[in-house]
């Protein structure tokens, strides 16, 4: 577990948390780890809502399917990203999305009867602990709510510099990389990948941004 503190304590689920009582509250929530390579399933839509996790490297897409296999990212969770607690304090009995890897990663898989309901000693590590998960889903509705706003957009090229303009944003920068490919970013945006690409080339030549992969810098 040492080799992991400092990676645990980056998460926003640890805030004014120490060292000390980290080791205490690990044992305390009862985690154990887990190896997920990439494009393989943490859990599928359907599955029971059993388990907190918290991701302790990598990526891991939330994803949405229809019947007919169409798939919607809905966010790209990174490294620290705690997840599955809204399904267990709603007290929603299955999972209405599927998450799967976007790369190699490894997620600590938290029991969450011990994560959200403090120890008999009431210790005070413990209750910052539910606090802190309170302010993650807060800020989880928020940047959904973000989302929204993108896809809500009337025109393609409206929901693409509505995107790019919050990654310039949170970058503050008018050059930064974005953690989707074409295909991801399309699912994303819910939009058709060929007419991303198609719309994506029309403002590089009118010379609004310029491109490079999932390298973006917006001009003026």
């Amino acid at each position: 577990m040492e080799n992991y503190n400092l990676l645990l304590q980056r998460s926003r689920l640890f805030d004014n948390i120490s060292e000390d009582e980290m080791q205490k509250l690990y044992k305390c929530i009862d985690a154990s780890r887990r190896l997920i390579e990439k494009d393989t399933f943490v859990f599928r839509a359907g599955d029971d809502a059993r388990w907190v996790y918290l991701i302790l490297s990598g990526s891991l897409h939330i994803v949405d399917e229809d019947f007919w296999g169409n798939r919607t990212i809905i966010e790209t969770m990174e490294s620290y990203t705690l997840f599955g607690e809204a399904y267990i304090m709603a007290s929603v009995q299955t999972y209405l999305v599927s998450v799967i890897a976007g790369e190699n990663s490894t997620i600590l898989q938290i029991d969450p009867a011990k994560l959200l309901k403090t120890c008999p000693s009431e210790c005070s590590c413990h209750i910052r602990l539910v606090e802190n998960v309170a302010h993650i889903l807060s800020e989880k509705i928020v940047r959904l709510t973000e989302k929204v706003g993108h896809i809500a957009q009337r025109s393609l090229r409206e929901k693409i510099l509505s995107y790019l303009s919050k990654c310039a944003r949170k970058a503050q920068s008018n050059s930064f990389y974005i953690p989707y490919s074409r295909q991801q970013l399309a699912d994303y945006l819910c939009v058709d990948r060929s007419a991303l690409s198609h719309e994506l080339s029309k403002l590089q030549k009118s010379e609004m941004i310029k491109y490079n992969k999932n390298y973006f810098e917006l001009l003026l």
